[in-house]
């Protein structure tokens, strides 16, 4: 039941508690001469940054952690999709920066630069250099409007149609769009991989579907979701139960359609045809309402620095996040190349193998706890219904609950839009939460 599924979960985090709005946090004035030293600096104030910063600063006591953010605001992004369907508001998904860093630690409002690992430090926007023991990179990703032509532009134009949930300033314009639709075609794009919460482009469609048919607009509408892979889900259990939802809601599926092109003028959209045989080919799709997933990438700072692969991730060993070459230095997160969905349950997991293999290489031991690939989406499929999706590196099933979660429940719903907001606030940022490993070995009596 719901009561039991989230008496469970908050048994699983200690101390839950209530977010603090009024406790004081270190903010470091950082001079531009001096060489100021830590023995853990965290590049990062997301999800994946906190959750590490968190549990270091508890441990070691002050002036022994500080974390790198330059942003004024902490976003639980996760709940975008909601904010876009008109569930939350873009206030619920936020607290100010300073009521979510770690007490003990020491805040850095600046912005990285530069990496120096050979000499252990890292150089901020303002010249300083902070120098480090160790170092957790948390950068999160870059998400790519502009490369897109003529997205920007439609996105800031009134009343064009254009939105997206992935930003905090184009997210509330999603709702108001699904409100002012009267019919017409509507289009919800996918890009090319990597992206953060890869499941996100189809739920917005789903409650948007919702939406029109509750409204009286559905059977004046065509819905057509236009995505770059070539398959709705990459897991293949979820994958065929989504098709079927799809089906029931009568949405068309153009695989392997990447928008390139939007002409807000005009209403149009120009898409590139991917797969064998298709080079240079463009198909246009005109639109009344077009949701847009940007593609996304890793941010300037890392690419090209000495932490990187050739793509510009934060090259670490997939199983323990130590970094390839810098045994130091340990990676979290979506700046990662760790291949498996960027969410922030793979943050939450993540962060419970780094801290210790982060501990055994202070002892002198070599990292040993070893990350399967855990990555979760909670498939929201309409405004009382989801298909949480959980499963590892290589696309299979690691389920929490002993019941099939293929299926749309309610349940499942509410752990989305109630429960896992409060697993993040209280036991993700606090470094209380290292995903569900534990609670998964209970409820199916130790067997998974």
């Amino acid at each position: 039941s719901y009561n039991q599924m989230a008496a469970c979960i908050r048994f699983s985090i200690p101390r839950l508690g209530v977010v603090s709005r009024s406790r004081s946090v270190h903010l470091a004035s950082v001079n531009k001469q001096q060489d100021n030293g830590y023995k853990f600096v965290i590049c990062g104030g997301g999800a994946g940054g906190l959750a590490v910063a968190s549990s270091l600063a508890r441990r070691f006591g002050e002036k022994q952690v500080a974390v790198i953010e330059p942003s004024d605001v902490h976003y639980y992004q996760p709940m975008w999709t909601l904010v876009g369907g008109g569930i939350k508001t873009l206030d619920q998904s936020r607290r100010p920066m300073s009521d979510v860093m770690p007490k003990n630690a020491t805040w850095i409002k600046q912005a990285v630069t530069e990496f120096a690992p050979d000499s252990n430090h890292v150089i901020l926007k303002n010249g300083s250099k902070i120098g480090y023991e160790y170092l957790i990179v948390a950068l999160g990703l870059r998400v790519n409007f502009d490369k897109i032509k003529g997205l920007p532009e439609a996105l800031q134009m009134p009343g064009s149609g254009v939105c997206s949930i992935y930003s905090p300033e184009t997210v509330t314009k999603t709702y108001e769009y699904i409100q002012a639709f009267q019919g017409g075609n509507a289009i919800f794009t996918f890009p090319t991989m990597p992206i953060k919460c890869p499941g996100a482009p189809q739920k917005i469609m789903y409650l948007a579907d919702e939406y029109f048919r509750k409204n009286g607009v559905r059977d004046k509408t065509q819905i057509s979701f236009n995505t770059s892979l070539g398959v709705i889900f990459a897991v293949k259990k979820y994958a065929e139960r989504l098709l079927k939802v799809i089906e029931r809601k009568n949405i068309q599926i153009n695989f392997q359609h990447n928008l390139i092109e939007v002409i807000p003028d005009k209403k149009e959209g120009i898409f590139q045809l991917l797969g064998e045989g298709k080079e240079g080919q463009t198909v246009t799709f005109n639109y009344d309402f077009l949701h847009t997933t940007p593609p996304m990438g890793p941010l300037k700072v890392l690419r090209g620095s000495p932490l990187v692969d050739n793509l510009g991730w934060v090259d670490v060993n997939p199983k323990s996040l130590q970094h390839k070459k810098y045994h130091n230095v340990f990676g979290i997160g979506d700046c990662t190349n760790v291949p498996t969905s960027k969410t922030a349950a793979a943050c939450a997991a993540e962060s419970a193998v780094l801290k210790k293999n982060l501990f055994r290489v202070m002892n002198g031991e070599k990292p040993f706890e070893q990350y399967d690939g855990y990555t979760s989406c909670p498939l929201v499929t309409g405004y009382d219904r989801c298909i949480l999706a959980e499963f590892d590196f290589n696309g299979m099933p690691l389920e929490t609950f002993p019941v099939d979660q293929g299926k749309e429940r309610y349940s499942m719903y509410v752990l989305k839009a109630d429960i896992l907001p409060e697993v993040y606030w209280n036991g993700l940022l606090k470094g209380m939460w290292g995903g569900p490993r534990s609670m998964r070995k209970s409820l199916h009596l130790g067997f998974s």
